[in-house]
């Protein structure tokens, strides 16, 4: 036994060289009370306040995706754009107990969770070395301040509108159908009243209206969309007393900051040749992809700009502009642009947004109160390259 022990500590004194960085597990560390920290739940939650998750797109994974076994406290966050291998090693390096991805690297549902693929890998490495993974994703896109209008600014001065404004995350009143009718007889009134209360999901109101010189009882109910086929099968039955009925669908109010894409008329024109400087300085590329408009040349003055982060053709389809600035778009989309004269700048997709995290590092640490170390990924990059 004690050969045995000697043995396995020679092992461990091997040179780093020797050690496979990508197998090594971070143990927990004991909680030093001179450094700030705060547990997993409590930061999610406030992350979910800094952007509801309610904002992201319907097709989108966004959120906590891996949770270390609670409880699970978080003294530093590691921010990245993709979460490849090497900003894992990076997290594992830098002792992270966070990393928030912007892109989320569990998108498709996983059906093993093995050592075959990078992307199960990453679970495993995470959940072995106690590190949670969030993502924000289109939730951040949507902000007010959030990736869109941090890539507007590198237009120079200009006013912008959210391309697709967002709903609120609930409507202002209960349900999203409204049903209105007249009642003109008390009786017909507390029958109606005496049925609709055995109905979940359902909020009355009345007040006093006049049809044809006779004063009537005007009913509104707001109502979900199950709550709605029972309310009206009870206006069907006697269908006789009630009158002017009306079925309203109701809309959640558009949030006018927020939303995906920008629309983006700048406060003075400026020829393609000098915007296209401007987004590189912004964007801190050296080269850009640029498709010209029929008709247009490097001289020809722009003044709406159409953006979106990412891959923006779903958002720029069909918008009027005089330019399209995104990280990637379809063969065929830049084609009809180009057709309808609009010019075209491709940046890649990831250099549309890794620039946004050095502006919400300096955001969220005065968010959470300079409670967590946030840093930056050193190894997150695009991985395409000019050669």
């Amino acid at each position: 036994m004690l050969s045995c022990m000697r043995l396995v500590s020679l092992k461990f004194q091997a040179p780093q060289s020797f050690i496979s960085r990508k197998f090594q597990r971070r143990q927990p560390l004991a909680i030093s009370p001179s450094r700030p920290f705060m547990d997993l739940k409590t930061l999610v939650s406030s992350l979910n306040n800094f952007a509801s998750l309610s904002l992201a797109e319907n097709w989108d994974n966004v959120g906590l995706l891996v949770e270390p076994s609670p409880p699970h406290t978080v003294k530093t966050l590691l921010l990245t754009n993709d979460l490849t291998e090497e900003v894992m090693e990076e997290a594992l390096q830098r002792k992270a107990d966070l990393i928030l991805s912007y892109h989320p690297p569990i998108f498709l549902p996983l059906k093993h969770i093995t050592w075959k693929t990078w992307k199960e890998r990453l679970v495993i490495q995470a959940l072995e070395n106690r590190i949670g993974i969030y993502s924000p994703h289109t939730a951040y896109d949507a902000l007010p301040q959030g990736v869109n209008n941090w890539l507007a600014k590198g237009l120079g001065a200009c006013t912008s509108l959210p391309i697709h404004p967002s709903k609120a995350p609930s409507y202002p009143t209960i349900g999203a159908h409204r049903v209105e009718f007249n009642i003109n007889d008390s009786p017909s009134m507390d029958k109606f009243m005496s049925a609709v209360r055995d109905i979940p999901e359902v909020s009355i109101t009345t007040f006093s209206a006049r049809n044809g010189g006779e004063e009537q009882k005007r009913v509104c109910l707001n109502c979900t969309k199950k709550a709605l086929l029972q309310v009206v099968a009870l206006l069907s039955e006697n269908s006789y007393l009630y009158q002017k009925t009306e079925i309203l669908s109701l809309e959640k109010p558009l949030l006018l900051d927020t939303g995906m894409g920008r629309l983006c008329t700048l406060a003075e024109s400026v020829s393609l040749a000098t915007m296209i400087e401007q987004i590189k300085d912004h964007l801190k590329l050296l080269h850009v992809r640029l498709a010209l408009g029929v008709g247009k040349t490097l001289e020809s003055q722009v003044k709406v700009v159409a953006l979106c982060a990412g891959s923006g053709s779903s958002v720029l389809r069909g918008v009027e502009a005089d330019l399209y600035l995104t990280g990637e778009m379809s063969h065929h989309d830049v084609l009809d642009a180009t057709a309808q004269g609009i010019n075209v700048i491709l940046c890649e997709h990831s250099n549309t947004e890794r620039g946004f995290l050095s502006e919400l590092q300096n955001t969220l640490a005065a968010h959470l109160e300079n409670k967590v170390n946030i840093v930056l990924s050193e190894r997150d990059r695009d991985p395409l390259q000019v050669v």
